[in-house]
């Protein structure tokens, strides 16, 4: 098993810059960094795949980001077609960096959460369906995998939990469309986290590790033991990434309601997680 950190626990927008902060990762015991990509251009991949390599350190995954602009289920084709181009954005900036898996809600934007009609969901399900058919085959074409993530009900009516993320995956058909699970949504969500590991089983390609109050691992409530458990049951030996938030970064405490502090700063949030999931896995 390895271990990876998100970026957006340090910064909302990875550049260049942000290749300071490997050695630093590399020295706590990470193993990989999860890169959030904005849009390409943000950084240059060249030069941040040097930065890791000299370090030691792996691009586990890049993490998409999806708004109001980028949608696979619409309204309208214009906001579809930006979410298709950003997605092959991602594939591309996967293969430039040595990864081979994007991560995150690639079916729809955060936050659009809305009690719709069955009738109005089930073509939203068709329309998503289709979408990710198109896209999958590039990310097959280029050798990467897309890892869909169900989310918590407050950040999205589509896809909350495993089962749900399942019935996609059997849909939409291709070999490269697997499953991320989120040990924070799946405290919301899920009966039982374990439960929903084991359902996933060989179509799991990736775990987030944060608590219930988006802090360090193994510092709140998350059910971790039955995790482990469970983990182990499907002979899961993929990344576990640290993806926890501070009030520090704006932009992202503003989408994910993080208004206080859970640690004194990011790196002892970081550190405490990882020690605490090294112990555990």
């Amino acid at each position: 098993m390895k271990f990876g950190i998100n970026t957006l626990l340090f910064t909302g927008s990875f550049t260049d810059q942000e290749a300071a902060l490997f050695g630093r990762f590399k020295d706590m015991g990470f193993d990989g960094v999860e890169i959030a990509l904005g849009q390409r251009g943000d950084f240059d991949y060249a030069t941040i795949r040097r930065a890791l390599e000299d370090n030691g350190l792996e691009c586990s995954s890049l993490c998409g980001l999806y708004g109001e602009d980028r949608d696979l289920r619409g309204p309208g084709q214009d906001v579809m077609s930006n979410a298709l181009s950003y997605i092959r954005d991602c594939i591309d900036g996967c293969t430039a960096l040595g990864a081979d898996l994007l991560v995150g809600p690639a079916y729809s934007a955060v936050g659009r959460a809305d009690l719709v009609p069955e009738d109005q969901r089930a073509e939203q399900w068709e329309t998503v369906v289709g979408n990710l058919k198109e896209v999958c085959g590039y990310a097959e074409s280029r050798g990467v995998c897309i890892a869909v993530e169900p989310l918590n009900r407050f950040e999205t009516d589509f896809l909350n939990v495993c089962a749900d993320a399942v019935r996609l995956v059997r849909d939409v058909g291709s070999p490269s469309l697997k499953i991320h699970l989120d040990t924070f949504h799946m405290h919301i969500e899920e009966k039982s986290s374990g439960a929903a590991v084991i359902q996933a089983g060989e179509l799991l390609r990736m775990v987030h590790a944060s608590e219930n109050d988006r802090g360090a691992p193994g510092t709140g409530q998350v059910h971790w033991q039955e995790i482990a458990h469970a983990l182990r049951e499907i002979g899961y030996d993929g990344w576990v990434v640290i993806e926890s938030f501070t009030p520090d970064i704006k932009m992202i405490a503003r989408a994910a309601s993080i208004w206080r502090q859970t640690e004194k700063d990011a790196m002892t949030l970081a550190g405490k997680g990882l020690r605490f999931l090294k112990s555990l896995l």
